[in-house]
C-alpha cells in the first residue's frame, strides 16, 4: 500500500510539540497538526507487506484497516480513510491521542528500521473529517423495541452504546460523575485530550438516539436487579477502579493521595471549576510512585501546578533503548520511553523500593524513605547500605488498578470474579447472569484504550445476539485474547 518506494525515500516524521518551557504554563493540548501534504508522505512509507501485522490482536485489537486507510490517504482520498477507519473503530480521536500504539511496534518496517507513523495517520485522518463535518450521526432506519442499560461511560461503555443504538435498540448509559466519558473525561489530563473531543463524540451519539443519565451510582440510587427489571439487557462497563494500594508505614499520613484522587479536580480545575479542598503540588517535593501512564499524567499536572521538584519511582530496573531479545517483533516490548511529561522536568529513578513514608508531628507526610533493590528468584531484594531519604510533601500512588470494585451492582447482582478480581464471563461476553454483560477492565483487567474499545464492540455483538437471536455487528475479540507475549 502507498507509494511502492515510499518506505525507501522517505524518513519517519511526527508531530512537534510545544516547548515545553511554553506547554508547563497551560492544560491545553501541545501537539502541533501537521499538515495532509506531510501526513500524506507519512502515509506514503506503509509497505503492501502481505501480512499486515499492524492489525490484528498483536498490533490492533480493533482491527484498524492501517494500510488501507494509509493508502487511501496517499491517494488523496480523505473520505474514503475515515469511512474505513470507522469500519473498524468508534473513536479514532480518542485512539489516535491515547493509544500508545501497538500497531507500530508491530509494523513490518519497523524490523529493520522506523515504523510507519500510523498514529498520526489516524488522528489526522478523524480531525480532517470533523473539520469538513464529514462525521454525522448514524440514525438507525428502525427500532428494535429492546432496551438496554449500560453502565459507565468510558471508551468501553460508549463503544458498546453507540453499536448498540446503530442496531436500532434503545440505549441509556448511566454515569455515576456529573457528565458522561469516565475515566476520559477526569483521569486523562486535558493536555492530553481536550474534554472539546469528548463533546463532540458525545453529541453525535445523543443525535442517534443513546440516553446519557449522568450523576446516577448504579448500585446506590439504582440497584442492579432494579436495573435488570427496567431494561432487557443490561452492559456492565464500570472498569477496574480499585487502586493497588502501598502497604508500608506512613501509609495513612496526610499527604498520600492516590493518583486517582489527585488527577480528577486538576481536570475540573483545568476546565474552570472551582473544587473545595483540593491537593495541588504547588510549591511542594512530589513523588510518585509508579512510573506508567498514570505516572506520566501526574508529572505534567503537578509540574504545571508549579511543584517545587517532581520525582517518579519505578520498582523496575531501566529498560533498555533496544529491543531485548526476550520481545521479538511483532510483541510490545518493554523500552525505556520518554512522555511528553517526562521531558517537561523531574528525575526517574528506577530498581527502588519504597519501606517507609515519613510524617511530621502535625502527621503530614515530609520524606520517603526507599532502598535499591535488585530482582532475585525471590522477587525484589534490598541493596545492603542503599537506603535514602526523598524529601516529599506530597505523594501520588500510580500503581495501577486491582478490579471493579466488589460491592454495589457487582454484589448485588451476585457476579462471580476471578482470582484477578475481574468479573467472569463467557465468549458471548455474558456473565453467570442472563443478560447481563461485561465489557472492557472490569471482566478484562487494567488495559489500553483500544482494547476496551475493542471489547465494546465486542460485547455489544453478544447483547445483540442475546435479544435478536442473530447480530451483524462486528466481534473483532474475544474476551479470552490477549496481546501476543513470547
Amino acid at each position: 500500500m502507498g507509494k511502492v518506494t515510499g518506505f525507501l525515500e522517505i524518513d519517519r516524521q511526527t508531530a512537534k510539540y510545544q516547548p515545553a518551557s511554553d506547554r508547563i504554563r497551560h492544560f491545553r493540548e501541545f501537539t502541533l497538526p501537521m499538515s495532509q501534504e506531510e501526513v500524506s508522505r507519512q502515509a506514503a512509507r506503509c509497505m503492501d507487506c502481505g501480512i499486515p501485522y499492524c492489525h490484528g490482536p498483536t498490533g490492533c485489537p480493533v482491527h484498524n484497516q492501517i494500510p488501507d486507510w494509509n493508502d487511501l490517504v496517499y491517494s488523496g482520498d480523505w473520505e474514503g480513510a475515515v469511512r474505513n477507519l470507522h469500519s473498524t473503530n468508534n473513536f479514532p480521536e480518542f485512539t489516535g491521542r491515547l493509544c500508545p500504539a501497538p500497531c507500530e511496534t508491530a509494523c513490518v518496517l519497523g524490523i529493520n528500521q522506523p515504523a510507519v507513523t500510523i498514529k498520526q495517520v489516524e488522528v489526522t485522518t478523524i480531525e480532517e473529517a470533523f473539520g469538513r463535518g464529514d462525521v454525522p450521526p448514524q440514525i438507525p432506519d428502525r427500532l428494535t423495541g429492546k432496551t438496554v442499560a449500560v453502565v459507565g461511560s468510558g471508551p468501553a461503555g460508549l463503544a458498546a452504546a453507540q453499536q448498540l443504538t446503530r442496531a436500532g435498540h434503545t440505549v441509556a448509559v448511566y454515569e455515576r460523575a456529573d457528565a458522561p466519558g469516565g475515566l476520559l473525561r477526569y483521569g486523562i489530563p486535558e493536555f492530553k485530550m481536550e474534554k472539546r473531543v469528548l463533546d463532540r463524540r458525545i453529541q453525535q451519539m445523543t443525535s442517534e438516539g443513546t440516553r446519557f443519565r449522568s450523576g446516577v451510582d448504579i448500585g446506590n440510587e439504582i440497584t442492579g436487579q432494579q436495573l435488570r427489571d427496567r431494561y432487557d439487557a443490561v452492559v456492565l462497563a464500570i472498569g477496574a477502579t480499585v487502586p493497588r494500594n502501598l502497604p508500608v508505614p506512613g501509609r495513612e499520613l496526610d499527604g498520600v493521595v492516590q493518583a486517582m484522587d489527585f488527577l480528577p479536580p486538576a481536570n475540573r480545575v483545568a476546565l474552570g471549576e472551582e473544587v473545595e479542598g483540593q491537593v495541588t503540588a504547588e510549591g511542594k517535593d512530589v513523588i510518585i510512585i509508579g512510573g506508567g501512564d498514570t505516572g506520566a499524567d501526574c508529572i505534567g499536572t503537578s509540574i504545571r501546578q508549579g511543584a517545587k521538584s517532581v520525582t517518579s519511582l519505578e520498582i523496575m530496573p531501566q529498560p533498555g533503548t533496544e529491543r531485548p531479545g526476550s520481545q521479538p517483533w511483532p510483541t510490545y516490548p518493554m523500552l525505556f520511553r520518554v512522555a511528553s511529561a517526562h521531558e517537561e522536568g523531574g528525575d526517574r529513578v528506577y530498581a527502588v523500593s519504597t519501606t517507609e513514608i515519613i510524617g511530621d508531628d502535625e502527621g503530614k507526610v515530609s520524606g520517603l524513605r526507599l532502598t535499591e533493590v535488585e530482582r532475585t528468584d525471590q522477587g525484589f531484594e534490598p541493596v545492603e547500605g542503599t537506603e535514602r531519604v526523598l524529601p516529599a510533601q506530597l505523594v501520588l500512588l500510580a500503581m495501577g488498578f486491582l478490579g471493579p470494585d466488589p460491592e454495589g451492582v457487582v454484589a448485588q447482582l451476585g457476579l462471580e470474579t476471578d482470582e484477578r478480581s475481574n468479573i467472569v464471563r463467557g465468549k458471548d461476553y455474558q456473565t453467570g447472569v442472563p443478560g447481563v454483560f461485561v465489557a472492557g477492565d472490569a471482566g478484562r483487567g487494567q488495559s489500553l484504550i483500544v482494547w476496551a474499545i475493542a471489547e465494546g464492540r465486542a460485547a455489544a455483538n453478544g447483547v445483540d445476539t442475546y435479544l435478536m437471536g442473530r447480530s451483524q455487528l462486528p466481534r473483532p475479540i474475544n474476551p479470552t485474547d490477549r496481546p501476543l507475549v513470547v
